[in-house]
């Protein structure tokens, strides 16, 4: 694969961490998720670096023997899993991500009378 485009997506503003997508010549799309630390150390200009160092470990480790098939066991959606806790609560933090828009519309009109005539 090679990488022709490279995406620093910022989960809940960067607070909890960012996504790093790279993306292959042929439509390949590889993510790798970097939740952020206490001290907030990781933001959008070392997040790529970050990605590419656990790419790597990764990488390096699936060649390994000693490398069981629990290390990359893949992991079930909540919604396949049947985890309504866990839906309600991604629910709630994707609302949280978008609360601004996502208040009702207010709609107010003047009463002040204004010397035009119609």
């Amino acid at each position: 694969m090679q990488v022709v485009g490279t995406q620093v997506i910022p989960e809940q503003g960067g607070k909890a961490g960012f996504t790093v997508e790279f993306v292959g010549d042929h439509g390949e799309v590889v993510s790798v998720t970097l939740p952020n630390d206490a001290e907030e150390n990781l933001n959008r200009l070392n997040a790529i670096e970050k990605a590419k160092s656990v790419l790597k470990d990764a990488a390096g480790s699936a060649g390994d023997s000693e490398t069981d098939a629990e290390t990359f066991r893949t992991l079930r959606s909540a919604r396949a899993a049947g985890d309504t806790a866990t839906m309600e609560e991604q629910l709630d933090e994707g609302l949280e991500g978008t609360f601004p828009a996502s208040d009702p519309v207010s709609i107010t009109t003047s009463a002040i009378p204004t010397d035009r005539r119609q």
